[in-house]
């Protein structure tokens, strides 16, 4: 963990009369827009699409005197200074191939939300990963406010930060959720203190390899001010704080599952403890909360806990706020969620499970599984998740577009376990499967909707899938 001369504060930007490109519309797009014009810049808006609700957007923008161009996102405006990008536009698109030749800097919204804070602005907390970010960052509010201080989950989350950094809300700190497409595109960001609970292959279509996508991630610990926070079971996470770049006198800082060692967090007998935070650190450990505080208590959950209470106490919020805060949080939809028991066998809708990473982390909260799983692959192999949790599956119902790769996975890790694979995507697909998933199951079973795959083959999005997979679930327990 290096330590150098960084910059803990945004540096000034002078943007009256600067020409600014807005690659996007969208959640992130029209606040940057509208906070460019306000600073006096001169914006023009590029979009690739140009349908009903950018057409709508667009309006609202030309009203104020912006400058919108639909249809066209690949062409650099001319006189452009600066480009202020929405996080999901990929860095090899025309446009930025463009901006680099002419050496225009890009920034994402994360970026520009860095650069307009105020000289008393909140501290961030910022959490990155492949997965349990939201969550992560919910428990951490959460956490937060249980210590009478104001904040608010922000970032990747919903609420846009630019809204959160010029709105006339006054935060004391900020839990911030930051995606590796977010972390690419701002260069300047310091935070607090920071986590990475976890890397595994994702997004590699848009990073280009997995040593870029951790680059990403790793950019999170930049500057870093109290507290690097790392996954003791995620070596690749704690390479990540060994290469930042921090302030003098911040802390490298692990959690664990198992019992913590000094300057880590971990569980002791049912115990969520602290050995970073207190004094005499190589004897001394604080009790923070008992794993029944988490709900649920699955033990990748009990990982996001402990990375939230780190990032909590790195703040210096008491332990007693780290267990009230917990107690008072509760998951979204969609994430590892008890649906119903039906016959002495419980349902699970873990939809959110959209990749293997967190598929594994769901497989391996229950035993035995009956586990429903596919979907739209984009790239994954299942080698690796199928021989982890054979020992867990009773049987497995496979729906979706790429379920032949999880089937070929299973023949060569489970050849035992049996499959149904249902070849049909239409609107009764979930009810079938759930049916299917039902005859397999024995009292005692979890039916784990857990996919592994993302929604977008039979689905708007995972929360529609979810929706299908509990009302399926209701109609056979009717």
């Amino acid at each position: 963990m290096g330590s150098g001369q960084v910059t803990s504060t945004s540096e000034l930007f002078d943007f009256q009369g600067k020409h600014v490109t807005v690659a996007g519309l969208g959640v992130s797009g029209v606040p940057a827009a509208r906070a460019l014009h306000a600073r006096g810049a001169v914006v023009t808006v590029v979009n690739d699409g140009d349908d009903d609700r950018a057409r709508e957007q667009a309006a609202e923008l030309r009203a104020l005197g912006v400058t919108v161009r639909l249809g066209d996102g690949a062409t650099l405006p001319e006189g452009t200074e600066l480009i202020v990008t929405a996080p999901g536009w990929q860095p090899d698109k025309p446009l930025f191939l463009a901006a680099d030749r002419a050496g225009v800097p890009v920034w994402g919204d994360v970026e520009l939300a860095w650069r307009l804070r105020g000289p008393d602005a909140a501290p961030w907390l910022a959490v990155t990963g492949t997965n349990g970010k939201t969550t992560t960052v919910q428990m951490l509010a959460s956490i937060l406010t249980a210590a009478g201080l104001r904040t608010a989950a922000v970032g990747n989350i919903g609420v846009s930060l630019l809204d959160a950094v010029l709105g006339e809300e006054r935060y004391d700190v900020l839990a911030v959720e930051l995606s590796s497409y977010q972390l690419h595109w701002a260069p300047s960001l310091r935070a607090h203190s920071a986590v990475v609970l976890n890397l595994a292959p994702d997004h590699l279509d848009w990073h280009g390899s997995m040593e870029a996508y951790a680059r990403d991630k790793g950019r999170i610990y930049e500057g870093n001010k109290v507290a690097c926070v790392y996954n003791v079971a995620d070596r690749a996470t704690e390479d990540l704080v060994r290469e930042a770049d921090v302030e003098e006198g911040c802390r490298a800082v692990g959690f664990t599952l198992g019992t913590p060692g000094p300057s880590e967090l971990g569980v002791v007998e049912g115990i969520l403890v602290d050995r970073a935070f207190v004094e005499n650190r190589q004897k001394n450990a604080q009790e923070l909360a008992e794993v029944g505080d988490v709900d649920p208590p699955a033990p990748h959950n009990i990982a996001n806990a402990l990375a939230a209470a780190a990032l909590a106490r790195a703040f210096g919020v008491p332990a007693t706020a780290v267990r009230d805060g917990l107690r008072a949080f509760r998951p979204d939809a969609h994430r590892i969620a008890h649906v119903a028991d039906i016959d002495g066998v419980a349902y699970v809708d873990d939809s959110k499970a959209t990749n293997t990473h967190a598929a594994e982390a769901s497989l391996a909260s229950y035993e035995p599984i009956v586990w429903i799983a596919g979907g739209l692959a984009k790239g994954a192999t299942f080698d690796e998740l199928v021989a982890r949790s054979a020992k867990r599956l009773r049987g497995v119902v496979l729906i979706g577009a790429d379920r032949a790769l999880i089937r070929e996975a299973l023949a060569r890790h489970a050849p035992e376990v049996p499959v149904v694979d249902l070849d049909r995507t239409d609107t009764g697909a979930m009810l079938q499967a759930v049916t299917e998933a039902k005859r397999l199951a024995q009292p005692g079973d979890t039916v784990l909707l857990a996919p592994a795959c993302a929604s977008m083959d039979m689905f708007t999005n995972y929360n529609q899938r979810g929706d299908a997979f509990a009302a399926a679930v209701r109609e056979l327990g009717a």
